[in-house]
């Protein structure tokens, strides 16, 4: 079998590991105390795919070795032939096993079940790269809904044609940053815009940010380092405009990080939600600077990770949809458009584990 020894001791040290836990878990002691029961909690349930792995290679093994002791005393000539094919099937269920088991050790990104703060800006193209970035929103938002997330606008700044020159929003759901973070880059759409009237097509790009929102124990702001600014709020395509100074203008003297939010009448309410962002964009700006090996992880996923680099294509003449990073094409660009994404980011996804499995090493 694949299976190192020295995978096979990591292994029992995550099962030694878990079963701690477990017994952890019972105490009174730590059921009292909600933040050390949560840890652990959420400790236990990154083993337990890992462990049920392991027990499930372990019985396989077994089952594989009880087959070569028969084999080695059988001589009924039927019974050795049921063995041998038994022990075939073993043989092909162990690889797979193992190759799950190295799955499962694959380095976790931390941020994987977080919720996201994503942002929009229209890049080269003017009005239809706006444009563009309008209907590249609603795509998030038609693929939110069918994961059953929430979104929550922070802050929508629109052209008088309806583009986007900025959106901020957050979506909240289990999972969301780890099947969003891939969307971070350059977007270029191909197409002929409504204004073209000889019908030429036209290449635009849209920016798109998308970061992890951060806890409140991962990042703390204080008061003396925020610069905080009001103003009344207002905005093309029907969006209402305050009379009062509701809008929020928010300043990180420190790293020059601005945040604006306008979405809400309340300024308590706009300013709970530059908080949000404030720190998310902080925790990406510390990550980015401080943590390089976190950094180097990111730049792992697929491709580089920076959000200069042009990712995917929207060619709207041949209907596809291609993402750069891995060579993948689909010819379903309406659909996607309206939020089937699942297809893509599986693709995105299974291309970052193979690309980790090439450098695990045992």
């Amino acid at each position: 079998m694949k299976i190192s020894e020295g995978m096979l001791s990591k292994l029992d040290k995550i099962k030694q590991r878990y079963n701690e836990i477990g017994e952890l878990l019972s105490r009174s002691e730590v059921i009292a105390d909600q933040k050390q029961f949560r840890e652990l909690g959420k400790e236990l349930a990154g083993l337990t795919p890992i462990v049920e792995c392991y027990d499930l290679y372990t019985s396989h093994k077994k089952q594989f070795e009880d087959c070569e002791e028969l084999l080695a005393v059988e001589t009924d000539p039927d019974m050795r032939d049921l063995l041998k094919e038994e022990q075939n099937g073993l043989r092909d269920t162990l690889e797979e096993d193992e190759n799950n088991l190295k799955i499962s050790l694959l380095p976790k990104d931390p941020n994987e079940d977080n919720n996201v703060i994503v942002e929009i800006r229209g890049g080269a193209g003017g009005e239809e790269a706006s444009l563009f970035g309008t209907e590249l929103m609603k795509m998030y938002y038609h693929y939110a809904d069918a994961n059953r997330w929430k979104v929550e606008e922070i802050n929508i700044n629109m052209t008088e044609l309806g583009g986007v020159k900025e959106a901020v929003f957050m979506i909240t759901g289990k999972g969301a940053y780890g099947k969003l973070k891939f969307e971070s880059g350059v977007h270029r759409v191909q197409r002929v815009p409504e204004t073209e009237s000889q019908g030429r097509i036209h290449t635009s790009t849209v920016t798109v940010a998308v970061l992890p929102e951060a806890e409140d124990v991962e990042i703390v702001i204080e008061e003396k380092d925020l610069k905080i600014d009001t103003y009344r709020s207002s905005g093309a395509g029907g969006q209402h405009v305050n009379k009062t100074e509701s809008a929020i203008r928010m300043t990180h003297l420190p790293t020059g990080i601005v945040v604006e939010c306008q979405d809400e009448r309340s300024q308590i309410k706009n300013r709970e939600k530059a908080m949000k962002v404030m720190k998310s964009r902080l925790y990406d700006h510390f990550q980015s600077q401080a943590d390089k090996e976190y950094a180097e992880a990111r730049r792992a996923q697929v491709g580089t990770g920076d959000r200069s680099e042009r990712i995917r294509t929207y060619n709207f003449p041949q209907g596809r949809v291609t993402d750069h990073r891995i060579g993948f094409t689909l010819y379903s660009l309406d659909k996607f458009m309206l939020g089937d994404m699942n297809e893509m980011i599986s693709a995105l996804q299974i291309a970052v584990q193979n690309k980790l499995l090439e450098n695990v090493e045992e």
